[in-house]
């Protein structure tokens, strides 16, 4: 099973802006139904294509600063990274086929 690692204001722009490969971040907060919904969703992708999109969860609630900067309104939203830009923006509860759909062609 991959391991979809937490990142906070202090390892975002290593772990995401600095990344070599895109990366998917999961903007999520423990009182959020869907967020928790859709974890188990997260952890799936990042098995299926882990090896080509890096996937991280980032705590709304303990980071706020990075949440605003990105325009963070509602959750869950998922942004994909891409040489340090965003490039895609997923927001609400998806399936993992409708997310697959969105990101496949930003790692092919």
């Amino acid at each position: 099973m991959a391991n979809v690692q937490s990142v906070n204001e202090g390892t975002f722009q290593e772990e995401v802006v600095e990344s070599q490969k895109p990366v998917l971040v999961d903007f999520w907060a423990p009182w959020c139904g869907y967020c928790t919904k859709l974890s188990p969703v997260i952890d799936e992708l990042a098995d299926e294509v882990g090896d080509k999109l890096k996937i991280v969860k980032l705590n709304v609630d303990e980071n706020r600063a990075i949440a605003q900067k990105y325009g963070v309104m509602s959750l869950p939203t998922m942004v994909v990274f891409k040489e340090g830009e965003a490039v895609e923006r997923l927001m609400g509860f998806m399936p993992k086929a409708g997310i697959t759909a969105k990101i496949d062609p930003l790692i092919k």
